[in-house]
């Protein structure tokens, strides 16, 4: 399986194996030829196509030397390319849009047993993808999605063109799957939607969004409740209360900015100015001053002006973000903005995206430095951790859901697993991470932690609370990351 873009796609992801695996198949190991090979695609970026296409080519030898090996292609970029993609790469045996994800089982047999392509591209979703069997790649952690497809018509977007109109989730039916996820040992969960904020609209509720967070907050077992991506038109004070009020809501909000001017706000389409913007900000960051605010902002838009993106950097240090993705103008047939004039040469988005890097690496920098010497808990994450010198590193996510590698003693790292808890001291900031080196103080074990031991085949911990002891020394610094960041 194999993914590209947003969380929605990851999440289909899930779905696909989980789909794949009811059926009968099973995950190939990785140095083994797979017999069926899903690429899950990504039609926001210029290059999507580029890069399906060069991925398949590298395929098809493989594919050749392996008789009866399948090659299916699904999501947005085949919803948008549809029968071309066979077209232009014939050893493609399936390809399904993201409206009927749940065919792939049915696509893949009737290629088999017919020894031809099937194309097939809904037009309107079939199956809400949440009603399908699931294969989780987190124990410890999940998206549950509350919405699919999206109302808005930014001009620079083909999501709506490719995932459709709003549908919405019943909140009984989000809240069974939250403790469904807890009662399998789940500790974390992200509400997932295109425009998760305007959860409720289908059937006429404002504060449906709001409304589900307070729930949330009441699923006995779930320590922590995230969400991704709000729009600022629909960013109204009740999700704020309801973020504020309700414990086991992370301070954390990720709230796409995309340009800081409103004139190209405007020509974006995207029914929010400087102002509102700022504004949100200003109330969040009073309900909850511990908050950690990301965004998303597009350098280059045609028409832009160097007065327009001196508003994006005036919001971009007025808004103190943790850390913003940032992406330069891709042009995409099919949307409004491809066909506007003004269209930016390469050089100078080039230039203003450095800019715009530039002033973001050192507002995170500064950010991040804020927080040397406090104590946060982490939940810790999967992996085998980082090596520094002679310090040995685990990693885990702050509950502003920052990044922090910790160093751990050999007792530590027997007891502890992804899912569990530590509590640290911040001794060291960079850009993109912090670093706790001064010892692990507290070890939390937790049923998240159970449930990852159990899909590893470890035994669960005996139920206990850890204190380890704080080191003595200064940290080593450590270079700052650099490059950019996926989106969001």
């Amino acid at each position: 399986m194999r993914t590209y873009g947003c969380q929605m796609n990851v999440h289909d992801s899930e779905r696909l194996s989980g789909l794949l695996e009811d059926a009968g198949y099973e995950r190939a190991a990785e140095d083994t030829t797979a017999d069926v090979v899903v690429f899950n695609t990504c039609a926001v970026r210029e290059n999507a196509d580029n890069r399906l296409y060069g991925n398949l080519g590298h395929l098809r030898p493989v594919k050749d030397a392996h008789p009866g090996m399948q090659i299916a292609v699904g999501g947005c970029l085949a919803q948008k390319d549809r029968g071309e993609i066979v077209r232009r790469a014939p050893w493609v045996d399936v390809v399904f849009g993201t409206h009927n994800i749940g065919s792939l089982p049915v696509l893949l047999e009737r290629a088999r047993v017919q020894r031809e392509a099937q194309v097939e591209i809904e037009e309107s979703l079939e199956t809400f993808p949440s009603t399908l069997p699931s294969r989780r790649e987190s124990a410890y952690a999940a998206w549950v999605s509350v919405s699919v497809g999206c109302n808005n018509t930014c001009t620079f977007c083909i999501v709506p063109a490719l995932r459709g109109k709003e549908k919405d989730r019943r909140p009984g039916d989000v809240l069974a799957e939250v403790r469904a996820l807890v009662d399998e040992g789940v500790a974390e969960v992200t509400l997932l939607g295109q425009n998760v904020n305007a959860y409720g609209s289908e059937f006429g509720d404002r504060q449906a969004f709001s409304k589900l967070l307070r729930a949330c907050g009441g699923v006995e077992g779930l320590e922590r409740v995230r969400f991704t991506s709000p729009h600022p038109r629909d960013f109204t004070d009740d999700v704020i209360e309801a973020m504020a009020e309700t414990p086991n809501v992370m301070p954390q909000l990720h709230m796409p900015l995309q340009s800081g001017s409103s004139r190209v706000l405007k020509s974006m389409r995207r029914s929010y100015r400087q102002e509102r913007y700022l504004n949100i900000v200003r109330k969040v960051r009073e309900a909850m001053p511990e908050a950690a605010i990301t965004t998303d902002i597009i350098v280059g838009f045609p028409g832009e002006t160097e007065e327009d993106f001196q508003e994006t950097l005036h919001v971009v240090r007025e808004s103190r973000f943790a850390a913003a993705f940032t992406f330069q103008y891709s042009k995409r047939p099919g949307t409004p903005a491809a066909e506007m004039e003004g269209q930016l040469p390469k050089e100078v988005v080039q230039e203003r995206y450095e800019r715009l890097v530039a002033l973001q690496e050192q507002i995170s920098a500064e950010e991040n430095r804020r927080l040397v010497g406090s104590e946060v808990e982490l939940l810790v994450a999967e992996g085998e951790g980082r090596k520094n010198g002679e310090r040995r590193r685990l990693s885990g996510r702050a509950p502003d859901n920052r990044l922090v590698h910790f160093s751990v003693d050999d007792d530590t790292a027997a007891e502890l697993r992804p899912g569990d808890f530590a509590t640290v001291e911040i001794t060291y900031a960079a850009p993109h991470h912090l670093v706790a080196d001064s010892g692990v103080r507290t070890v939390r074990a937790t049923r998240a932690g159970d449930a990852w031991a159990a899909r590893n085949g470890r035994a669960p911990a005996e139920p206990k609370v850890l204190l380890g002891m704080p080191s003595v020394g200064a940290p080593e610094p450590l270079p700052a990351a650099s490059g950019g960041c996926a989106a969001g």
